[in-house]
């Protein structure tokens, strides 16, 4: 009931914000889109806590969600598969867009660093070989394909006013996938204690996030931001 009543609670404060955004500038904006986010995020939560437990563990017991991880990537795997999606409108290509891989590098690095940073302020992890093996694999996959991919298309469908900058046209969905990212990761409640929000936290996952959506906005691909985020994760494990 916790992982319920904490899922409900980002996705109404998403709603709330977006509906918010969207009311502001109505020609642009579509009600139905910002539902079918709100709903994506919900799907992503459900998968991720196998339906919040409902669903029984199929693997050997682990520290790491991989069951979790893998269910929620087929189920973004099928929206993407839709036609109201698709593969490529997705960030599911091989190609790149022509002349970002130079900017794309730069980008890269930055992403890369400020995990160095964080790993030599904070200090490194423990390793071992399944925490190396998730690390180097779930976390991107899942989280790149669902966050940077269809709902970021979800909410850009949702907000179709731009903002050139910085060589990519930024809109509301690049700070709503961002900050749905962060919540996912900062907020959580407990009957016992209630919410509690960890704003460094949200701060943190916040500058790979945004560049991970420039990644992909420069690029057109989910390729970069996967292996960046996969190497961010494991960058405290080597450190």
């Amino acid at each position: 009931m916790d992982q319920i009543t904490n899922i409900l609670a980002i996705c109404s404060g998403i709603f709330a914000l977006g509906l918010a955004f969207g009311l502001v500038d109505r020609k642009n904006f579509s009600l139905g889109w910002l539902i079918i986010a709100v709903l994506l995020i919900a799907l992503n939560d459900a998968m991720l806590t196998r339906a919040w437990g409902a669903i029984p563990s199929l693997l050997p017991e682990s520290d790491w969600n991989w069951q979790g991880k893998i269910m929620a990537l087929f189920a973004s795997l099928v929206a993407a598969s839709l036609a109201v999606f698709g593969w490529k409108r997705s960030g599911l290509t091989w190609r790149h867009a022509a002349g970002s891989l130079g900017p794309a590098f730069v980008a890269v690095t930055l992403y890369l660093g400020f995990f160095v940073a964080i790993a030599m302020a904070f200090g490194g992890d423990e390793a071992n070989a399944e925490t190396i093996a998730f690390q180097l694999t779930m976390p991107g996959l899942e989280e790149e394909i669902f966050y940077r991919g269809i709902l970021l298309f979800a909410f850009n469908e949702a907000f179709r006013a731009r903002v050139r900058f910085l060589g990519i046209s930024w809109g509301w969905g690049a700070l709503l996938s961002s900050l749905a990212f962060g919540l996912g990761h900062a907020l959580s409640y407990t009957s016992a204690e209630g919410f509690a929000l960890d704003p460094i936290y949200l701060a943190l996952t916040a500058v790979p996030s945004l560049l991970a959506v420039w990644l992909r906005e420069r690029t057109g691909s989910l390729v970069l931001p996967i292996l960046a985020h996969n190497g961010g994760n494991a960058i405290p494990l080597l450190i």
